[in-house]
């Protein structure tokens, strides 16, 4: 039987990892991939495929099934979940006819929150823990445009199966993904959340883009105040991070495309919902649970969430 595979939000993340399976299993006996998606975004994609953009290249691909309907859907094997982390209980609820106990979970958001809150939905499943660095964007339903060459995909699980977590990145290898199965996932997720979490709020606090966070001195001292106060809450989580995580992440922002904004600045400029909740707030909530003040992120957030 064939394995079939869903992705769920065709975004910057989804559109481009879920477009890269599509082109390699468009005719595979083996695999199947299912663009999970509605509106104009579903229209598009049915009609003209899903058009991927880089600096240097253009291509257009093709789904087995492009659907929002669980009953065409059908049973999914692997069920990869890139919308936004304010979506996660409403788009995975209405997609229950399609997950079996055996359907294996791999969340691709921009926090840190959400296996625990795919568990309380499926107790039963495998929900593993992923992360991506890469920066891309919908530039109009069903066109992604990535910036840059930087792309990596990281996942894995303490629960997971070996045969399970080995045949997902043989499925990532095949498609020319560079996935990194890590034993230490959730280190390497908060490595990612660090990242983003702090660039997602400064951008969104200051409305600047990376550029000038990092050029401002003003901004650039914000944005390290963020990150060693969400370095601080991860080691009293007792989460096991580089020691030089500050000075890591800085130097990953320079060497990020300088005009790159985050897709929380971008969200709040296009006046659509963002994830200040997960990427902002929770660090607060965060530093309640374990007793460390995070003055700059409290602040942050009481703006960005009056």
């Amino acid at each position: 039987m064939k394995i079939r595979i869903g992705i769920l939000g065709l975004g910057g993340v989804g559109g481009y990892f879920g477009g890269l399976l599509a082109k390699a299993y468009y005719k595979s006996d083996d695999v199947e991939i299912i663009f999970i998606a509605r509106g104009a975004t579903q229209n598009a994609i049915a009609d003209s495929g899903l058009k991927i953009v880089t600096d240097d290249t253009e291509m257009i691909v093709h789904p087995k099934l492009v659907s929002n309907n669980p009953d065409e859907i059908g049973v999914l094997d692997y069920l990869i979940c890139a919308t936004k982390s304010y979506d996660i209980e409403e788009s995975l609820t209405s997609l229950k006819k399609c997950i079996t106990p055996q359907t294996v979970i791999l969340p691709l958001y921009n926090g840190v929150d959400a296996p625990e809150r795919i568990q309380k939905i499926f107790p039963q499943n495998d929900v593993l823990l992923g992360c991506v660095y890469i920066i891309s964007m919908i530039t109009l339903p069903g066109t992604i445009r990535k910036i840059g060459f930087y792309e990596k995909l990281f996942f894995g699980s303490k629960t997971a199966s070996v045969s399970k977590l080995n045949e997902v990145q043989h499925i990532f290898k095949n498609a020319k993904i560079e996935s990194y199965l890590v034993e230490n996932i959730e280190e390497t997720v908060w490595e990612k959340f660090i990242f983003i979490s702090a660039l997602a709020s400064t951008t969104s606090y200051l409305n600047q883009n990376i550029g000038e966070v990092l050029s401002i001195a003003e901004s650039k001292e914000l944005y390290v105040q963020l990150l060693n106060e969400i370095d601080a809450v991860a080691k009293a989580k007792g989460l096991k991070l580089p020691k030089e995580i500050v000075g890591q992440t800085i130097i990953k922002l320079e060497k990020s495309p300088q005009e790159a904004t985050s897709s929380m600045h971008r969200d709040l400029l296009a006046g659509k919902n963002t994830e200040a909740i997960s990427l902002t707030k929770f660090v607060v909530n965060e530093g309640i649970k374990y007793n460390v003040k995070t003055p700059f992120y409290d602040k942050i957030a009481n703006v960005l969430l009056p």
